[in-house]
């Protein structure tokens, strides 16, 4: 009677709360899954059919709970369990598992986790490192020399899609790590490690976010995005406004998802920026300015975040735009306090 007081009070604890440790032992949900449930829904059932059979049918799921006396094997454990498959402490390889291309330059990677059941385990916000030894030219020096290259990206699938993760990138004639990718067959292992980054994020941890991307720098953008959709169900009423800058108008990735979202959410809003804009353009033109900002983003709270990726110059310039606006002065390394946050 004792024991089964201890394992009732463990499981209060759980369910209210109170402990956030992972249950172990007879707690474990696999025990939950394959043991205590079974056994609720038949004494449940029987009691509601013939309330004179509940003894009997307390003895049979005794005696069912009885067969898995031996410990759960890992296969067990996989069914129930999502398993991280992410290491921050050193690096492992994942195979690439299917390529789509996007244009000329640009994929969509996806490499496989260990298993289906796998996650990467990547808090929204953050991103992972990719590595690769190549031939890499010291430009003082002239000199090539074969080392690790590093370099981070941020995936566009979440833990909310087991056994694989996805990589929008874009290859440069200077991107070591990108060109890299671009040479990838179907099979070859990449490096990764993480998760690495400052910004985690949780739902209403602002009253509206204003995010200016460029290029590739989407990626951590619609990662947050796709988050805050998916926590409206559960009170997340974060409004976000995206001002999205490239060259020209087939540079716009993940246009196709991105206005599926708008169509999904009317607090999510999308204001594209084009240098060399097509006839009878209805966005903005030219480079992101302090004005555009101002017209699409929230005055300067203490509730309210600016996210900024892209290629360095552009971060650079949108960091003195903020500030010109009244934002707090970005830091040279960003702390997820910041009023302008870049990735």
């Amino acid at each position: 009677m004792t024991k089964i007081v201890e394992v009732l009070t463990a499981l209060t604890d759980v369910v209210s709360g109170k402990t956030t440790s992972k249950p172990t032992g007879p707690l474990a949900p696999q025990y939950i899954a394959f043991v205590y449930i079974p056994s609720v829904i038949l004494i449940a059932g029987t009691a509601a059919v013939k309330a004179s059979w509940t003894p009997l049918a307390v003895v049979v799921a005794a005696a069912l709970g009885g067969i898995r006396t031996t410990p759960f094997t890992s296969a067990d454990i996989e069914t129930t369990e999502e398993k991280k498959a992410l290491d921050p402490t050193k690096f492992q390889h994942f195979p690439l598992t299917e390529k789509t291309v996007i244009s000329h330059n640009t994929a969509i990677y996806r490499f496989s986790l260990p298993s289906q059941n796998s996650i990467l385990g990547l808090p929204i916000g953050q991103h992972i490192s990719l590595a690769a030894n190549l031939d890499v030219k010291d430009p003082k020096t002239e000199k090539v020399e074969n080392k690790e290259v590093v370099r981070s990206y941020t995936p566009i699938s979440s833990d909310w899609e087991p056994g694989h993760f996805d990589l929008l990138i874009k290859s440069y004639p200077t991107g070591n790590i990108s060109r890299h990718l671009a040479t990838l067959k179907i099979g070859d292992t990449m490096k990764v490690k993480g998760p690495k980054g400052a910004m985690v994020y949780t739902p209403n941890m602002v009253r509206r976010f204003g995010m200016i991307a460029g290029g590739t720098g989407i990626t951590p953008m619609l990662q947050v995005v796709k988050a805050i959709l998916r926590g409206r169900s559960k009170g997340d009423k974060t409004e976000v406004d995206l001002i999205f800058a490239n060259v020209d108008e087939k540079d716009i990735l993940l246009r196709d998802d991105l206005r599926a979202l708008e169509d999904e959410d009317n607090k999510f809003r999308v204001n594209y920026v084009l240098n060399n804009p097509p006839e009878k353009w209805g966005g903005g033109v030219g480079f992101v300015t302090a004005d555009m900002i101002k017209e699409h983003f929230p005055a300067p709270a203490n509730d309210i975040k600016i996210l900024i990726c892209g290629p360095p110059p552009m971060v650079s310039a949108m960091k003195k735009a903020t500030e010109s606006l009244g934002y707090d002065k970005a830091r040279p390394v960003s702390k997820l306090d910041d009023m302008v946050f870049c990735f």
